[in-house]
This record gives C-alpha cells, structure tokens and sequence, in this order.
C-alpha cells in the first residue's frame, strides 16, 4: 500500500512524546531537515542548523506539550506548543533559549519544533499535530499563538491561518544565517 493509500493520520497515531523518544526524534528532525530544506537552504546552512539549532527540545517533552505521530512503532512526525519563551531551537540551541513562562492571560501560546519524516509528507501529518497543539494551549488558558517557520514550513502555517508577522534572520554561532519568518494566528 503506497503512503497515499493510507491517507491522513488518526489521533490514535499520536501521543504525547517521552524521553525515551528522543533518540527517535533526533533521527526524525535530521531526516526531516536534510530532505525537505532543500531547496530552500543550502548544504552549509542545513549543517550548521542540524549541529546549532534543530534538535530536541527536552523541556517540552518533559512539560508534556510535544507529540509525536506512530506507524508501526516509528515516529513519523512531532511537533507541539510551549508556554516558555523559547521560541525555537533545540536544546543546543542555548543563546535562543528562556525557561521563564509566558502568562496565558496576556502572551501567546509558541507552537515549536515540528517536523515530518520526508517519506511521509503530504498526510496530514503536520497539520493534525498544529491543530492538536493549538487545541491543548487553549485548554490551557492561551487564546492567541505564535511561531517561527522555516522556509519549508509556510505553505502548512499559512494553511492553517497563520500570518507573516516578519522576517527573522538568524545568525548560528559560527556566522551561517538561516532565513526564517515570524508569524501569529490571533
């Protein structure tokens, strides 16, 4: 059966990450940076993202706000929503990094760290994690939400309502920029 035949995922396919995930996950976001940032980054941009900024982030796994999706015990997507400032960026990520909460009555919920398996785009994938995210922040008191994307990403976020607040370029420790975009979904 071809990934077409199988169509969307179901929310039986997803549950919240844990830290036993995370060798699986690291393994999905470099599958999943090294085949779809092409062709909107190049080689030495997607190195230096891989070993600067994209990678897991233990904080939400361990606040319970990341998910991932299963088929056949293998993680295929993840993604989730923080009520911390950190915008983006894995945990090696430290010069982007803020533990401190953001109040739900006044701050926007960030949606962070998605990612699909690039054998398994075009499912769905991506947007019934987005959808599930936005879902939990409002059960926890968030009525707005906010997002860094990557180039790759805008196509899914504009889908979902999201609109382009600015450019975010983003300088990595050893020079390489990375061209982003800041967006929210009031």
């Amino acid at each position: 059966m071809s990934r077409r035949e199988r169509g969307p995922a179901t929310p039986a396919a997803s549950r919240v990450a844990t830290r036993a995930d995370i060798p699986a996950i690291a393994a999905l976001i470099e599958a999943s940076v090294r085949g779809l940032g092409p062709p909107h980054y190049d080689a030495r941009q997607i190195e230096s993202s891989l070993a600067h900024l994209f990678g897991v982030d233990t904080a939400m796994i361990d606040d319970g706000t990341y998910l991932v999706i299963e088929e056949e015990e293998r993680i295929l997507a993840c993604g989730g929503w923080s009520r911390r400032w950190t915008a983006f960026g894995g945990d090696r990520a430290t010069p982007w990094r803020d533990a401190a909460l953001r109040d739900p009555a006044t701050d926007a919920a960030v949606m962070r760290a998605f990612f699909v398996h690039p054998d398994h785009t075009r499912r769905g994938l991506g947007r019934y994690l987005m959808e599930a995210s936005e879902e939990a922040a409002r059960a926890a008191g968030f009525a707005r939400f906010e997002l860094v994307s990557t180039l790759p990403g805008l196509p899914l976020y504009r889908a979902l309502g999201y609109r382009e607040v600015e450019p975010l370029d983003v300088t990595l420790p050893d020079g390489v920029v990375i061209e982003t975009v800041r967006m929210e979904k009031p």
